[in-house]
Formats: structure tokens, C-alpha cells, sequence
């Protein structure tokens, strides 16, 4: 069955849009959708079969990939990672939301279908209205994937029909939230004493210092 192709923008969603998707997550559905940086391949964190899933369209393992997830805010943050120091709450709260994903412990809270080797999990609030609502109503956090082209010049899809084009048949829902970016979020390492930039995206460091 192929997709649905639900336009969403940031200013004012249909919140009966949101309803919609929301109940396909809790299904075990696969959706694709916008955020602040590139589109996102997500599902329900807590969705065996819906995780599963993802590893086979993106074919990769799940106990070696690291996944982050998005969240609404820092409210429930608590509840999937250890021990958070001062310094990097503090970076979070001006952080948040925004372009940034930060690599944190995890705790035994998250599904053991994501745990990796290392035990650990990215955590991102996304500047962005649509997946906030959808965690929001979700009641928990999306588990989330970047959406990548096979093209060598762009790393990241950012056509909602041309990424529906090439999804249809392997997700549930594609939202078009208008064109995405081609840079994704900066990533920073805080399991060690000193935050380490993992990668430069679209986030500036040195604004959340």
C-alpha cells in the first residue's frame, strides 16, 4: 500500500493532521518528516516491529547504529539517559530547540532493540513545529534516522515528492514540510569530561557555550 503525502508546514499545522499521523506511530508505522535541518525517517521508540523496519529500509543493524531521538522538549530527557552534568544541561537549554544533537548515555530505559555497543543516545529538539507536535501527542519520543541521497554531490534528500517518489512503497506517511536542508544538525559527544564536536552542522558551538 503505497504512502500517504500529508502537507504540514511549520506555521499553524492541522492539529487533526498530527492526530492522524500520531495514530499511525502508534500502529507501528514508518513516517518521514521534516525538521529544522534535513527530513527525518522516524517511528515510535517503543515499536519492535516499526524499528525493525527502519533497519531494513536503511539496511543497517540497529545494535551498531546510532540512532538519536526527537523530543519535545527536555522534560523526558531524564528518562532515557544517565546522569547529565550542569555544564552540559546548561549547553542544552540554550540549545534547544534547535540544530543540534547531543550524544549522551543511555540508561536501561531505552528499548533494548537500540542498544549499541556503546550504550549510548542522541537526543534532539528540533527547532521545528510539526515533529514537536507529534511527539507532543505521542506521549514519547520518535526514534529518528537522516534521510540520505545516493547522489555524490547531495548528501540529503530535500524534495518532499522526490523523496515520496523513492518511499512510497517503503513508508506509511511522508510529510511535505516544503524543502528541507542539505546540512544536518551539529553533533556533540558529552560522554567524556570535555564536549567533543563530532560533527559540524548547522548549529554554532559557540552560541550555546
Amino acid at each position: 500500500m503505497a504512502a500517504e503525502f500529508i502537507r504540514l508546514y511549520e506555521e499553524n499545522p492541522d492539529p487533526r493532521r498530527i492526530s492522524q499521523i500520531v495514530n499511525i506511530l502508534r500502529d507501528g508505522g514508518v513516517i518521514i518528516y521534516p525538521t529544522d535541518t534535513v527530513y527525518g525517517l522516524g517511528c515510535d521508540i517503543t515499536n519492535v516491529r516499526a524499528v525493525e523496519k527502519i533497519c531494513r529500509i536503511k539496511g543497517i543493524n540497529p545494535k551498531k547504529h546510532n540512532f538519536s531521538f526527537i523530543c519535545a522538549d527536555l522534560s523526558n530527557i531524564a528518562q532515557y539517559t544517565r546522569v547529565i552534568s550542569k555544564p552540559v544541561f546548561k549547553m542544552m537549554k540554550k540549545a534547544f530547540p534547535g540544530p543540534f544533537t547531543f550524544i549522551l548515555e543511555a540508561n536501561t530505559q531505552v528499548p533494548k532493540i537500540l542498544h549499541s555497543n556503546k550504550k549510548t543516545v542522541g537526543i534532539r529538539v528540533p527547532n521545528h513545529s510539526v515533529p514537536r507536535m507529534i511527539v507532543e501527542e505521542l506521549g514519547q519520543p520518535l526514534l529518528s534516522t537522516s534521510i540520505r541521497d545516493e547522489d555524490e554531490v547531495i548528501e540529503y534528500s530535500t524534495d518532499p515528492e522526490l523523496i515520496f517518489e523513492k518511499y512510497e512503497h517503503l513508508v506509511d506517511v511522508v510529510i511535505d514540510g516544503g524543502y528541507g536542508q542539505n546540512v544536518g544538525s551539529t553533533i556533540l559527544d558529552c560522554l567524556g569530561d570535555e564536549v567533543e564536536i563530532v560533527r559540524q552542522g548547522l548549529g554554532n558551538v559557540d552560541d550555546i557555550i
